[in-house]
C-alpha cells in the first residue's frame, strides 16, 4: 500500500455491528489510521480534520445522497466514499451526480475496501508511486483508469462498459503494468501525480 500520513476516516453508517467490522478492516489495513464514527448525518460531530469520508447511503433522518452537500459544507475538499448494498449503475450514477467521489459496494472484500479508501487518500497525501511519465494508454484503458479513480470495483467497470468482468482484469492488469506498479491504488496515485486523472 502506498506510503502516507496518518489518515483521519469517518464512518457514517446507521448499522453499529457494520461499523465496528468495518472499523477492524480499517485498522488492519490502514494501520495508525484515526477513526471516526457517525450514526446519521445528524450526528456528525464538529471535527477540525476528516481526510475521507465513508457513507452509506441509507440513513435514518437525511439521507447519504442528500448528506454529501452538508459534509462537503463542513469538510469541502474532502472526498467522499458512498457506501451501499445496491450497486446498481443508477446508484452509482446518482451517488457521482450528488458528489461523491467513489462508490464501494458493502459486498465487496476487506480488501478492495481498503483500496478504494487509499485511492480516495491519494488526493491529500503523498503516494509514493515511483514510476515515469507512461507514453501512451489506449482509450479503454484511459476510461477504465477514470473509474478506477471513482473507486469502482471490477464488477461495476464491467456493467458501465458492458464488458465481461476477465476483460477488466486484463485492462487493470495492462494498467498497472503501464505505470510499473503493484496495486490499483499505487496506479491512480501515479496517475494523478502525473495529471492524467483530476
Amino acid at each position: 500500500m502506498p506510503a502516507m500520513t496518518t489518515a483521519h476516516i469517518l464512518l457514517i453508517d446507521d448499522h453499529a455491528m457494520f461499523r465496528s467490522g468495518l472499523r477492524m478492516v480499517l485498522n488492519a489495513g490502514i494501520p495508525d489510521s484515526v477513526i471516526l464514527e457517525a450514526n446519521s448525518i445528524e450526528s456528525v460531530g464538529d471535527e477540525k480534520r476528516v481526510d475521507v469520508v465513508v457513507l452509506d447511503i441509507k440513513l435514518p433522518g437525511t439521507s447519504g445522497m442528500e448528506g454529501i452537500a452538508r459534509i462537503k459544507q463542513k469538510w469541502p475538499q474532502t472526498p467522499v466514499l458512498m457506501l451501499s448494498s445496491l450497486d446498481t449503475p443508477e446508484t452509482v450514477k446518482l451517488a457521482f451526480a450528488h458528489g461523491a467521489t467513489g462508490f464501494i459496494s458493502k459486498a465487496e472484500t476487506a480488501e478492495r475496501i481498503i483500496e478504494a479508501i487509499t485511492q480516495a487518500l491519494c488526493d491529500i497525501s503523498v503516494c509514493e508511486a515511483g514510476c515515469t511519465r507512461p507514453k501512451r494508454l489506449t482509450i479503454r484503458q484511459h476510461e477504465v483508469l477514470d473509474l478506477l479513480g471513482q473507486g469502482l470495483s471490477n464488477k461495476l467497470i464491467a456493467r458501465q462498459f458492458s464488458l465481461s468482468e476477465n476483460t477488466v482484469r486484463r485492462h487493470v492488469q495492462d494498467i498497472l503494468e503501464f505505470f510499473q506498479v503493484a496495486s490499483r491504488a499505487e496506479a491512480v496515485c501515479a496517475a494523478r501525480r502525473q495529471g492524467l486523472l483530476h
